[in-house]
Formats: structure tokens, sequence, C-alpha cells
């Protein structure tokens, strides 16, 4: 029996913790709320007080599941000591449980292998805004398993109101067979003053940013930098002759490094973006190791020109990469390049299509009217495809592009389209 402690559990989730009254448990919110952590101790309690309990763990991409879901659960196993006594599978990331229950981890880019278990119970959605309506769809109809009180858990940091999760969960109100709870940091109690303090530091910066980020608020529509594109699979042969294109932002602490890669059909005017890897705290080598894993080692990467010496240790490591060419207003001139191509992007690139759905342009203080800069948010996988397009842009900037920044066209939200 595990004492339901407050020195280890956030108030909000112990008085809910043995409630399974709804087939769906939505939790959303802002960062540092603690919604995984609860979630998961939630879906363990549960799975050791029901007998061969089988529970499904997913995210958009398998290869995201190790660092995140699998290493998740194992932590607060650890920490509710129960994970002595289970046996770990790291090479098919099976977790069994001392009673029996089951914990497998699966990723949605690969349906195939989802649609052959059997007997599903309970299933875990974590970073839901990564999949798409499909996806969920395809998981529901794997919940069907005759075991009383199955459930599905979603949690998310809400983005865009384009997402299928707003359009799911919320526009028409609170679905049927529906618990819908709402976190933020504030409700952490065991968050260390230091993050706290950097999160309400985001008040005094991009207020908007904060409201999405720190307090979990959905993002408005209006004034997108990119309001269309398409999301969907792209398929290798589709892409397969035309010229690749590679980019990398450095972050380390506070933001990720974003390395995206993509192909640019320029007879066509279309832009496609097939590859992403985000990930805070990379060091130089890691990232470099990223780059020779998706296989872009070879074709030439362009990366932010304020890290030369991150450069060079890259390109120590037989990584063709060099530093891009900035110059004045190269933000703007990236964005105004990007804006006469359709963007095509491969539904796994999922933080690629957060981004997009969520940067947006700038107000003047004074006059509360858009000028012509973006939001410094939401922009770290949209400033690797500026650098990663980096010869393209120069050369149209050096014949001078004269087509305006597209601020505002797309003020009526039902005149969007963001899956073609």
């Amino acid at each position: 029996m595990i004492e339901l402690r407050e020195d280890i559990f956030n108030d909000w989730i112990i008085k809910d913790i043995n409630n399974y009254s709804t087939r769906f448990e939505v939790y959303y919110g802002g960062a540092s709320s603690s919604k995984s952590y609860e979630v998961t101790r939630k879906m363990i309690l549960k799975a050791m007080k029901y007998p061969k309990r089988k529970v499904l763990i997913v995210r958009k991409v398998q290869s995201t599941l190790k660092d995140s879901c699998f290493a998740l659960v194992k932590h607060q196993l650890e920490k509710l000591g129960l994970l002595s006594y289970c046996r770990v599978n790291k090479s098919d990331y099976e977790i069994e449980l001392p009673n029996g229950s089951i914990f497998l981890f699966k990723g949605m880019d690969d349906q195939e292998k989802i649609k052959s278990i059997v007997g599903i119970n309970d299933i875990l959605i974590e970073e839901a805004t990564e999949l798409t309506l499909i996806d969920f769809k395809q998981l529901n109809l794997r919940l069907r398993d005759k075991a009383e009180n199955k459930q599905m858990y979603l949690i998310f940091n809400p983005i865009s109101k384009a997402n299928w999760v707003y359009q799911r969960w919320f526009l028409n109100g609170t679905p049927k067979n529906t618990k819908i709870i709402h976190t933020t940091y504030l409700d952490n109690k065991f968050l260390d003053q230091d993050t706290i303090e950097e999160l309400e530091e985001l008040k005094n910066g991009d207020y908007a940013f904060y409201k999405v980020y720190a307090l979990g608020e959905f993002a408005t529509l209006d004034k997108l930098v990119f309001p269309i594109f398409e999301q969907r699979l792209i398929g290798i042969e589709e892409v397969a002759e035309l010229p690749r294109f590679q980019g990398l932002d450095f972050g380390y602490t506070n933001d990720p490094s974003a390395f995206v890669g993509g192909r640019i059909d320029i007879d066509n005017k279309i832009i496609y973006i097939t590859d992403e890897y985000v990930k805070k705290g990379m060091l130089n080598d890691e990232i470099a190791q990223v780059i020779i894993n998706l296989g872009y080692q070879k074709n030439k990467t362009y990366a932010d020109s304020a890290e030369p010496k991150s450069i060079e240790e890259i390109k120590r490591k037989d990584v063709n990469i060099e530093e891009t060419i900035k110059g004045q207003d190269s933000v703007i001139h990236g964005i105004q390049y990007i804006q006469q191509f359709k963007l095509v992007v491969d539904e796994r690139c999922f933080k690629t299509i957060e981004e997009l759905q969520n940067y947006t342009w700038k107000k003047d203080k004074s006059t509360q009217e858009y000028i012509n800069k973006p939001n410094d948010s939401y922009n770290h996988c949209i400033d690797a495809i500026r650098y990663g397009l980096n010869k393209y842009i120069k050369g149209a900037r050096d014949v001078k592009i004269t087509s305006k920044v597209s601020i505002g066209l797309y003020a009526d939200n039902k005149k969007k389209s963001y899956w073609g």
C-alpha cells in the first residue's frame, strides 16, 4: 500500500487520484505544473490496484520515448519504492509491475504495431498536441477491453487554437464523459524558487508568451506570420529528387537547440520540412551526433553565426557545417522569402508545427498596431529553417525582394487552413 503523503504528492492530484469515473481525463496548463509527474503516479497506483492491467503510453515519435515517458515512469516507480520489484525491458520499452500489470511505450509513427496490441486497459498520451485527430481516434478504438474503469489520459501544454485538442476538448464546452484539469506552476508546491522567478520574469518580456507558456492559456490565431501550411506525412519518393537544406539554431539552458532538415522545390514554390530534432541542454558533440544519425552530415548545415566556436567543434566531428550569413534585417528577409512558398510539414515534425501555429507579429505598445517584426518566441525551428535556406535567401536578397511582409491577412479564423 502506497501512502498518499502530502510531502510527495501535490494537493490537486490527491483529491482525485482514486477517481476513475470518466473515460477521458484531460490535463493541460503551463510549464512546471507537475502534470506529467502526477498523472504518471496516478496511473502507476491504478495499475497496482488492478493486477495484470495493460497500460499503453504513447507519443507521436517513438524515438522521443526513451528520454521522456520511459525515463519518467522509471523515475516515479523508484520514488514510490517499486522499481526494484519491476521487470524493465529497455530494448522493447516495457515495464512489468510486481502484480503483473504492464506498461508499454509506443510511438504513433508506427501505428501498425499499436494496432497489434490487444487488451489495452488504459492509455496515456503525453504531449497530446503532437498527435493528429486521426491518431487520437485510432487510439480510442484500441481502448475496448472488457476490464473495468478503462480510461484515456491526455497531457499537454496548450498551444494554438488551431490544434485539434482545442477543437475536440474546448471549442464547444466540456464533452461528455470527460474531466478537464488545468494546472500551472502556481499549483506545484515543490517547485524551486529559481524556476518560479524565471517563469515570473516572462511577464516583463512577451506577455502573450507568458500567458501561453507559464499560465497555460491557448494562444490566439490572430496575426500569425505563416497563417497557412500543410501538415501530412511526406513520402521519401515524393521529395527524393529535390535539393536538401538544413539549419541549426543553438540553445542550451532556457532555449533548445533546433536542427531542421527539408527539401526545396524552386520550380513549384514548395518548401518541405521533413526532419527535426529539438532538445535543451545539448552539448556540441551531441548535436553533431544528431546530425550524423539523421544522415545530414555530408550535406551543408547552416548554423547561427553567433556561435562560431560551436560551429567549429561540430565541424571537427566530420559534419559539413558553416555559419549563416545574416546581414541587416535578415529575419524579415527570410520571412519574405519563405512566404513566397507553400509550406508542407511532415506531421512528425511537431515542434515545427507548434511554432508555425504560434509565431506571431509584434504589436507596437503605444498604438497597439502590428509592426513588421515577429515576436521572439516560438521561433527556434523557424530560425533553423531560415538558416538552412541561407543561400537561397541571400540570392533572392541580392536581386531585391519587392514583396511586402504579409501582416494580418487572415484576421478571420474561418478563412485559415492549417491542413492544406
